[in-house]
């Protein structure tokens, strides 16, 4: 308990500061020769290295045994929503300045953009009902709609992958990650099925 008294606050504070960084460098004109990219590339960066943290909490807390990091996922879920929007919005409006019809334009003719917006979408509805009133409320209903967030960070990988023409490494590691995550989280549904079905062994 005091661990997490002290622990929880920092946690919250380091999240905060890529964007307090990224204020200080706008502030101090230290944005580089394009500052609407950088920012648009921070916060997309860091939108997906939340989601891909959120999605690593489970397996961490069960191979470690440290069940407490479950404190967290809910935190750091809202933390992937915050830079997605902080993302969104920098495209909206110092990107587009909210000209719909060449936003729409933009969704049609930009496959990147179109897994863009479906990988934040998708987070709309998790962020929604990310309160304890959510989670009472809809019981059983809350954990199968939470399973969306895989489906936005693979949208948010594919985002990636697709906006980065030349040089995909770190898309790929990216990737890389997810699929990883995903295995383990296979792993973990298809084990007990499997020792279900497994026939009984016969006596000698």
């Amino acid at each position: 308990m005091t661990r997490n008294r002290w622990l929880k606050p920092l946690v919250f504070l380091a999240a905060l500061l890529p964007v307090a960084l990224l204020a200080y460098s706008g502030f101090m004109a230290d944005l580089g020769a394009n500052p609407i990219e950088e920012i648009t590339h921070q916060t997309g960066w860091w939108t997906l290295t939340f989601l891909l943290i959120t999605l690593s909490v489970t397996p961490l807390r069960k191979l470690t045994k440290q069940y407490w990091l479950i404190q967290y996922r809910r935190m750091l879920g809202l933390f992937a929503f915050f830079y997605g929007t902080l993302h969104l919005m920098t495209y909206l409006w110092l990107d587009q300045f909210f000209d719909f019809s060449a936003i729409l334009k933009d969704v049609y003719k930009r496959p990147f953009i179109t897994a863009g917006f479906t990988a934040f979408v998708l987070m709309v509805p998790l962020a929604m009902t990310s309160t304890k009133w959510a989670i009472r409320k809809m019981g059983k209903r809350w954990q199968a709609l939470h399973r969306l967030i895989y489906f936005s960070a693979l949208a948010g990988v594919i985002h990636f992958i697709w906006l980065v023409k030349k040089d995909i490494r770190e898309p790929l590691i990216y990737f890389a990650i997810f699929s990883g995550l995903m295995l383990y989280r296979f792993g973990t549904w298809i084990a007990p099925r499997l020792g279900r079905s497994s026939p009984p062994v016969a006596a000698d």
